[in-house]
């Protein structure tokens, strides 16, 4: 249904203005604000990245040029948190760097040198003016290894410029924590370089630096302001320590550079990395069809990553950065998208075996914690996410024998909701799926603010039964498939489906959110009832269809993708500002979330069957790439206009949920990779 060809309109000529890297002139990198407003991000498949802005400050505690996953994807460090940079040259010194400290201060004030900054082929690079000569600065991540290479090329210069660069470090969770004694690092000086104790994580940082002289520094940097963690009501002051200082001696065509990594067997020559890097990233892009989907491929290679260390490592989806880890929700919701849409069975393939091999009582994980530990498993839909991503796997590869090996799991799901399983996961007399328990988040909507549960949502929420429904037919047609009796499965589906029309509200024109919960009926105006005429199968007709499209249009849909709420509930929360206490009251009351464009667009099409009318409402969707992650999509953005980009910079279902309907809209599915 998603993938194919019939039906599919051309992709329209506005939406290849988004296709293009990002430049920035002197008009955008010269104003802070701007600049700190935009930031990159970079991966390295394994959950590690590297995070900042535009401008060069820190202005959240997860910004660094180096955080390692010790426990791939999970136990992150921030273990880099900057490189600064000092350029004597024609007499003068420049100091490249910008630092925003406690005081209000900014200084150094490096961003006025940023004659340009480009993310061209993923990876970022800036381009300073210290007089006439011209200075590139390039970063790129290995993949699979926790490190970054930071080359250096002097393009233009009429004499040598002396350069000297600050190594500056953290060594704590990247969620945020104390620096050890900036003495504790105790760098030993090598040929090329240095190995650096990480006191707190019992790791080493190699540092590589080819042709340049080291002196060995224990300067805490007290103070660092972080803006981004004022608005979050957070810690928002932060201290580093300065270890080491590298300097080099460089002419016009003249390289040099770093590589920062735990891992010794790392590639030397930062130059290299960054080759090697940009070639792997070009032939990712270059594999789909138009240079729009190539760029969102990168994007959606930052999430697929690996869980465990090789040889053993399966492969899973992390659901945003910085700070999500892999959740079994986010993982299936984007999956289509990520991987399906962009030609990458076999990593799909992986990361549903990942899932299955974790099946209890009927259920996939909820999350893998950050910090290790269990899996856990609260969710009441995240195991019917995991059927469909099933199905939508087997419909784009036609895969028998992964279907023989995966239906265990799925029938287990199955079994597991219809004899009863955690938190009071149970199928009622009526057919369909009812669930809760006090002070458990179990849906989508998952808040919670102490104990308190935001939204609830307890009894039959109707995109659990939209699942359920969608689950019980694709395993009939699995049964058919594997020559298994599929008659079960569809008497299930039959009495779901009949049970379901309970959810139509006629008095409202729309759908309860919620059946038999505690106080009743919940009519609170809400996208969860998209899902009923947006899944595979749909027990709805095209009128019922049409009329819930229709009113998620009207009341619901924004630039940046749905309201969780309608803005005329009284229970609607127009900003997602404040302490975390606030913001989490906020978060399923109004808040938009790009990822819900997915289901609107795919019911709007079931609905009206008009692809060039649902074609208009992707653009500001796609203007939202570079105007705050540059490259990908946010988590979520205010419900008010202008719809301000919030939470996670980068989202793997918004990321994915785009992709997909991109290609539904206009674009013909990559030959699936199933070697």
């Amino acid at each position: 249904m998603i993938f194919g060809r019939s039906g599919c309109a051309r992709f329209p000529l506005a939406w290849q203005s988004n296709a293009a890297g990002v430049r920035y002139g002197r008009a955008l990198c010269g104003d802070l604000a701007a600049a700190e407003s935009r930031e990159w991000l970079l991966t390295n498949g394994r959950g590690g990245y590297a995070l900042g802005t535009v401008a060069g400050t820190l202005t959240r505690r997860y910004h660094g040029l180096l955080v390692a996953a010790l426990d791939p994807p999970v136990a992150r460090r921030l273990v880099v948190a900057k490189l600064e940079l000092d350029v004597d040259y024609d007499g003068r010194t420049y100091a490249l760097a910008t630092n925003r400290w406690r005081s209000g201060a900014v200084a150094p004030q490096g961003w006025k040198l940023i004659e340009a900054f480009t993310l061209d082929d993923g990876l970022p690079t800036w381009t300073y003016a210290l007089g006439d000569a011209l200075l590139d600065v390039t970063l790129a991540m290995p993949f699979g290894i926790d490190a970054t290479a930071v080359a250096l090329s002097v393009t233009r210069a009429r004499g040598p410029l002396a350069v000297r660069a600050r190594l500056v470090v953290a060594d704590r969770d990247h969620h945020g924590g104390p620096l050890p004694d900036p003495a504790s690092f105790a760098p030993a000086l090598n040929d090329g370089g240095a190995a650096v104790a990480l006191p707190a994580s019992a790791r080493t940082l190699h540092v590589f630096a080819p042709g340049a002289s080291a002196e060995v520094a224990a300067d805490r940097y007290a103070g660092f302001a972080l803006p981004r963690e004022t608005e979050r009501g957070l810690t928002d002051v932060d201290d580093y320590a300065h270890v080491l200082t590298l300097a080099w001696e460089l002419a016009e065509g003249r390289n040099a550079g770093v590589v920062l990594s735990l891992d010794p067997a790392v590639p030397r020559d930062a130059h290299a990395v960054v080759a090697t890097r940009r070639a792997a990233n070009r032939a990712r892009a270059s594999a789909q069809p138009t240079p729009l989907l190539g760029r969102l491929a990168l994007a959606a290679d930052a999430f697929v990553v690996a869980r465990g260390e090789p040889p053993h490592a399966g492969t899973t989806i992390l659901a945003g950065y910085p700070w999500f880890t892999d959740w079994g929700r986010d993982t299936m919701i984007a999956l289509p998208g990520l991987l399906l849409a962009t030609g990458r069975a076999d990593d799909a393939a992986s990361v549903l075996r990942t899932f299955a091999a974790h099946v209890s009582e009927g259920m996939i994980p909820n999350r893998f914690p950050d910090s290790g530990g269990p899996a856990e498993y609260n969710t009441i839909d995240a195991s019917l996410w995991f059927v469909e991503a099933v199905r939508a796997y087997v419909a784009a590869t036609d895969d028998v024998a992964f279907l023989l090996d995966v239906f265990p799991a799925v029938r287990a799901v199955i079994d597991g909701y219809r004899g009863g399983t955690r938190y009071g996961i149970v199928v009622d007399d009526d057919g369909l799926v009812r669930g809760g328990a006090d002070g458990v988040q179990l849906t989508w909507m998952d808040a919670k603010v102490g104990d308190r549960v935001i939204t609830p949502r307890r009894g039959k929420p109707i995109e659990v039964n939209a699942l359920w429904y969608n689950a019980l037919r694709a395993c009939e047609t699995f049964a058919r498939r594997l020559g298994r009796p599929p008659n079960a499965y569809r008497a299930y589906a039959d009495k779901a489906a009949a049970a379901m029309e309970r959810y139509w509200n006629s008095r409202l024109g729309w759908c309860y959110d919620v059946l038999d919960g505690p106080n009743g009926d919940d009519a609170s105006l809400r996208p969860n009832q998209l899902f009923a005429v947006s899944l595979d199968t749909s027990p709805f007709d095209t009128n019922r269809a049409r009329a819930i499209v229709d009113v998620c249009a009207s009341h619901l849909w924004t630039s940046l993708g749905l309201r969780t709420l309608a803005p005329n509930d009284p229970a609607y929360r127009g900003r997602i500002v404040g302490d975390q206490a606030t913001r989490d009251a906020a978060y399923h009351q109004g808040t938009v979330w790009p990822w819900l464009l997915g289901p609107f667009l795919r019911a709007h099409l079931l609905a009206y069957g008009d692809p060039a009318r649902a074609q208009t409402f992707v653009q500001p969707l796609l203007d939202a790439l570079d105007a705050d992650a540059l490259g990908t999509l946010p988590e979520i953005a205010d419900g008010d206009p202008p719809h301000t980009p919030r939470g996670c910079v980068a989202q793997a279902w918004s990321v994915g949920e785009l992709i997909a309907v991109l290609r539904l809209l206009g674009g013909e599915a990559p030959r699936p990779n199933t070697a």
